[in-house]
């Protein structure tokens, strides 16, 4: 069955369709949403068979995944990842945007997340439909690449139309907010509190 599209505005969702994706998310269904740097996969993190089912759509192992979560606010990041002050005062600088934080991972953190990196990414986009969706689910949802070529940083589709041809067969609710930049977030390495580390740059410029 193809997926199902919806189209959300982001300055003004309807929360009829916000709660649609929302059951989507607590049946185990995989979304294609916009954030504030490209369109990502995901799904709700504390729900088992449907991480296991993304491993499966990115081809790993779900006790290999490198998965990221996107969190509500600054207020949520401390239940899933441990904050050193240094790392809080970064974050605090740069959240919400389009950066990724790695930190070490909490007990709390959904154990199919849990790997032997025991650490996890974390993400605040500054896009109200993630954080709708998240406030409402009550719950992190999982950000991945909807795209295969990891490495090629010039090939993320930002058009809808291009998005749905290519996961409508993938994906259960693909969510049209609209245009998309084609740049990732910056992934800033914080599990040493003495050295943050960039280790990929994107979207968001830092300095430390």
């Amino acid at each position: 069955m193809a997926a199902e599209l919806i189209e959300i505005i982001p300055g003004n969702p309807d929360m009829r369709k916000i709660k649609r994706v929302v059951e989507c998310l607590e049946d185990g269904g995989i979304i294609i949403y916009p954030t504030d740097t490209v369109y990502s996969m995901g799904c709700n993190s504390y729900h088992t068979r449907a991480v296991e089912k993304l491993c499966r759509i990115k081809g790993i192992k779900p006790n290999q995944n490198k998965f990221s979560i996107v969190c509500h606010d600054l207020s949520d990041i401390a239940t899933y990842a441990k904050v050193s002050n240094e790392a809080f005062r970064l974050m605090k600088q740069y959240l919400p945007g389009p950066y990724t934080f790695i930190l070490p991972s909490t007990n709390e953190l959904p154990r199919i997340l849990q790997t032997n990196r025991k650490t996890i990414g974390i993400r605040v986009p500054d896009h109200n439909i993630p954080e709708t969706l998240i406030r409402e689910l009550g719950k992190p949802i999982i950000t991945s690449s909807v795209k295969y070529d990891e490495e090629n940083i010039l090939e993320y589709p930002n058009e809808i139309e291009v998005i749905y041809e290519e996961n409508q067969y993938i994906a259960d609710i693909i969510i049209d907010g609209g245009w998309s930049g084609i740049i990732p977030s910056t992934i800033i390495d914080c599990t040493d509190p003495d050295h943050f580390e960039v280790v990929r740059e994107g979207l968001g410029e830092v300095e430390f």
